[in-house]
Formats: structure tokens, sequence, C-alpha cells
């Protein structure tokens, strides 16, 4: 079911300030990995991973409309969602670069599915992927968790526009 609820008023609206007031909000650094048909390797660097529900177990992040990698994540089953430490600041750089291979110097492992798992990440969600929702100038994608894995070292966080880590 999806609502919307009428617009208090219309006026304008400073987006470069409503970008700067979502800096304040600290989060963690994903790279969502995926495998074509042909075997080819696809990630993206992604800060909008949140939590949904744990019965089913769900997650989502977000993609924007033009991104280049909309057709191959909304056309393809499965996706992984690697959590980066906070020794992997330059993962999220890498993957965030355009018109480079990242693959050609990450260490990684394939999950069952074939996916390809980050070596040395916080934490992965292997996702069915599930359902998608146009909202804005993004897209919301919502993966099924079949499988998980976690390791107890501090994530990389980014806030203000910065990579760091906790304390």
């Amino acid at each position: 079911m999806h609502t919307t609820s009428p617009r208090a008023e219309d006026r304008a609206f400073d987006t470069a300030h409503f970008r700067q007031a979502l800096g304040q909000f600290a989060t963690g650094v994903t790279v969502i990995t995926t495998r074509l048909a042909d075997g080819t390797f696809r990630g993206l660097t992604a800060s909008s991973f949140n939590s949904v529900s744990l019965d089913p177990p769900l997650v989502l992040w977000s993609l924007a409309n033009g991104a280049n990698s909309m057709p191959i994540f909304s056309g393809n089953s499965h996706y992984v969602i690697n959590v980066l430490n906070a020794r992997q600041a330059h993962l999220a750089k890498l993957f965030a670069t355009r018109g480079v291979n990242p693959w050609d110097s990450v260490e990684y492992e394939l999950s069952r599915t074939g996916q390809p798992i980050l070596k040395g990440a916080s934490a992965w969600f292997e996702c069915h992927n599930r359902s998608r929702y146009p909202e804005g100038d993004h897209v919301i994608f919502v993966g099924e968790v079949e499988l998980c894995e976690f390791s107890p070292c501090p994530p990389l966080i980014f806030h203000g526009g910065q990579f760091g880590a906790l304390g």
C-alpha cells in the first residue's frame, strides 16, 4: 500500500541546504555488488542502507533514477550489501569512481549464488531482489536477506562529506 499526504504548503525549497542538513546524519558506508549473467561483476557505493523487518528479514537501499547501474540492479535476482570496515574508505571511493574497473584490485569471494562478497567487510547481506519502489529521483530497493555474516571490526562511517570511524 502506497499512500501520500497532502503537502503543508507550496514553497521554494533549497536543495543545497537540504543536502547539507542530510550530511549531519552519520551513516554507514556500503558497496552493493552483483554478478551479471555473463559473469561480469558490478558494484557501487551507497550510504542509503537500512533495516526494514526482522520477519521476514528485509533491508533497503536506494539508487538514483539516472544511475548507469539502474538496469543492472533492477534486473538481477540477487545482490550483496557489503558494510565497509573503518579501514576500507579506499573501496568506497573506488566503487564510486566512474570509468575504472574496481575488480582488478579488490579481494573478494563468491557467495552461494555466485555474488561477489568483499573481503574484510564488517558485515554482508546476500539478498534476493524482492521489490523496488520509485520515489522522487531515486528507486528504493527492498532486499530479502537470505544469508548474512559479520565480524566485530569497526564500521566505516560518512558524516558531513567525510569518511571516518567511530571513536
